[in-house]
């Protein structure tokens, strides 16, 4: 896969660190007024004039966030983009810049890394973002990538997890669970893997759901939407950590409670009849799978005329009075406390 015309691959030992940032980043392209000096010096440059600056910053870990087994290098790159811009996206702000940092174990090459950033960089394109510096070291452990995300907005608009009022209506963007039933299915076809290494996995009936895993997209879509219907969101949060975990944020930090309604979440058909395949509940996955990226936000209901009926936001519950629980209405219209399970806890 990451093979040269001469199959030979390239120690990264025969590069050196510098030789290796200057072929991984020569054909950086800058597209903001903003950056006025990007990769190439010390450190860049950057101009935001009048507007506040946003900055978030995530790590992936080898083993822990991702497993190289089914995950190709150029997802990944794409990924590491993309959860940290969805950060940016969620105060209500617009990304312009990002940092890229790796760690990485002499098994890599030079051709592998190349695949790595050529992830990053069509992340970068598809989201107009600059990508304007980072650092690469060594590492006895796998693969670490550290991005730090910058973007802007002017005061006025950011929008944090602590304004949610009650009565506000709870909104999602998209559909929940999908991300990590393709986890799921990525794991099942690892392990039927390992036993017979000649058995081809079929994959072609999971699609959508091991895209929404190895290649999700940020919401940036949802911002311009929110901004052409003149709504600004009371609280908004990114679902990385399931629906559940990140509800319960904004409640906990808008002190409020809320009322969820199972019947109200959204679903992809692909998730409904895999869930059916595993046993697994559905509820579950959206509530505590996580990896979604979606946008979970808190809209007043003066706005519901200009949300009604829009494929694009589900609203699935509203906000109540700080002395009120946070609830999940059941499909049988029982009510029970809404917990926060958190990844990975999606199975009972």
């Amino acid at each position: 896969m990451f093979k040269n015309k001469d199959n030979n691959l390239t120690k990264l030992d025969n590069i050196g660190e510098f030789n290796l940032i200057e072929f991984l980043t020569n054909d950086i392209n800058i597209k903001h007024k903003s950056t006025l000096k990007s990769i190439g010096d010390d450190a860049a440059v950057l101009d935001y004039r009048s507007k506040k600056v946003l900055v978030s910053t995530d790590f992936l870990v080898e083993g822990i966030h991702f497993d190289l087994s089914y995950m190709p290098l150029k997802h990944l790159g794409y990924k590491a983009i993309i959860v940290n811009i969805s950060d940016i996206y969620a105060m209500n702000g617009i990304a312009k810049h990002v940092t890229v940092s790796v760690a990485i174990s002499n098994r890599f090459t030079k051709e592998a890394m190349l695949e790595l950033y050529d992830g990053i960089k069509l992340a970068c394109e598809k989201y107009k973002i600059d990508f304007v510096g980072g650092d690469t070291t060594s590492s006895t452990s796998g693969l670490t990538i550290s991005v730090t995300a910058i973007g802007e907005a002017n005061q006025k608009d950011i929008v944090y997890r602590n304004g949610a009022k009650p009565n506000d209506l709870i909104v999602v963007s998209g559909d929940l669970g999908s991300a990590y039933m393709g986890l799921k299915v990525l794991q099942r076809e690892k392990e039927v893997f390992k036993v017979n290494p000649k058995n081809q996995p079929d994959l072609d009936s999971y699609t959508y759901l091991i895209e929404r895993q190895l290649k999700p997209e940020a919401r940036l879509d949802i911002i311009m939407l929110l901004s052409e219907l003149k709504i600004k969101p009371t609280s908004m949060i990114d679902i990385s950590d399931g629906l559940s975990s990140e509800l319960l944020h904004i409640c906990k930090q808008s002190n409020k409670g809320c009322d969820l309604y199972e019947n109200k979440i959204p679903y992809d058909p692909q998730l409904l009849t895999t869930c059916e395949e595993f046993n697994l509940n559905v509820t579950n996955l959206a509530l505590n799978g996580g990896e979604d990226y979606e946008l979970l936000m808190t809209i007043p209901q003066v706005h519901y005329d200009k949300i009604k009926g829009n494929p694009n936001l589900t609203v699935i519950g509203y906000i109540k009075d700080s002395d009120s629980e946070t609830n999940l209405v059941l499909r049988d219209e029982s009510v029970v406390k809404l917990k926060s399970r958190g990844w990975g806890s999606s199975e009972d």
